[in-house]
């Protein structure tokens, strides 16, 4: 049974933002664009680098675009060529800059949050920023395979009740960080000898088509969630076996994945009765 993946009221115009400018982020930023060409929904590209010599062949850079941060190029560039507003930040992402200030204060405003990074400190700063209403969406990448993940509930006890057996809709999916913690590991290699997908590529670590077939997964999720029609919670793309696996957002993917009851994830309980290990802990709610 196909469970369809609900933004709230409140996000009946979320800001969507794209923390990493880089091998995804570029493509995406772009995709964005035309994904969006008609429709008003503020965009913020998020990326604290600056453009170098070896980001020209692999990344939607040129020769002009050397020194300059990334996120301001790109910002300024698909603003002219699309006709629309984009902002930009070149200070690491955080939660306040999807917010906008009113006459009383700072207004709070939802986001989706896109991360395009690959490093393990970057991804904590986005899952420790997720306020309730924000969803999450994570790409990430090896040499010829990746997967997206989405979601916007930190703590297993606040998916309680998120899947509504009378409409099939999922309104509270876990975080791509609880969906795989290994995105919020350290790395095992020192931070000096890590690369970035530019140098990647070019030392043959690095497919270079994955970048662009990642962003058009993301730009996938992002369409079918916009749409009304997205029954993913994730999906794994295998460049080499030629394999595309979806995650089903479905309650008995999320028991398994966290060891709980599926009754507890339902709104109705009639109808939603595959077992688990223990019941839900707690009834904090995100």
């Amino acid at each position: 049974m196909s469970y369809t993946v609900q933004l709230t009221d409140s996000m009946s115009a979320p800001k969507i933002v794209v923390v990493g400018c880089g091998g995804t982020g570029g493509f995406v930023a772009d995709g964005l664009c035309r994904l969006l060409v008609n429709n008003d929904l503020d965009i913020l590209l998020v990326d604290y680098d600056r453009v170098e010599p070896h980001n020209l062949l692999r990344q939607s850079f040129f020769e002009g675009d050397v020194g300059k941060f990334k996120s301001q190029v790109l910002a300024v560039r698909l603003a002219r060529q699309y006709g629309r507003k984009i902002g930009w930040s070149v200070y690491p992402y955080e939660r306040d800059l999807l917010n906008e200030a009113s006459g009383i204060g700072m207004r709070v405003v939802r986001g989706i949050i896109i991360g395009c990074v690959d490093r393990a400190p970057a991804r904590r700063a986005i899952h420790n920023s997720i306020d309730w209403g924000d969803w999450w969406l994570d790409a990430g990448n090896g040499y010829q395979s990746g997967q997206v993940l989405i979601g916007n509930t930190s703590e297993v006890s606040g998916l309680e009740q998120a899947f509504n057996e009378t409409d099939h809709t999922v309104d509270k999916l876990p975080l791509p960080s609880l969906q795989l913690p290994s995105l919020l590991a350290e790395p095992t290699v020192s931070e000096a000898r890590l690369q970035d997908c530019a140098e990647a590529v070019e030392d043959n670590n690095q497919s270079p088509i994955i970048n662009q077939a990642m962003a058009t997964l993301v730009l996938e999720f992002v369409y079918k969630l916009l749409t009304g029609k997205l029954t993913w919670m994730g999906a794994y793309l295998d460049l080499e076996a030629g394999t595309l696996q979806p995650v089903p957002a479905e309650p008995v993917t999320v028991a398994r994945m966290f060891g709980v009851k599926a009754d507890t994830l339902c709104s109705h309980e009639e109808g939603c009765h595959i077992g688990g290990r223990r019941q839900m802990p707690g009834r904090r709610r995100r």
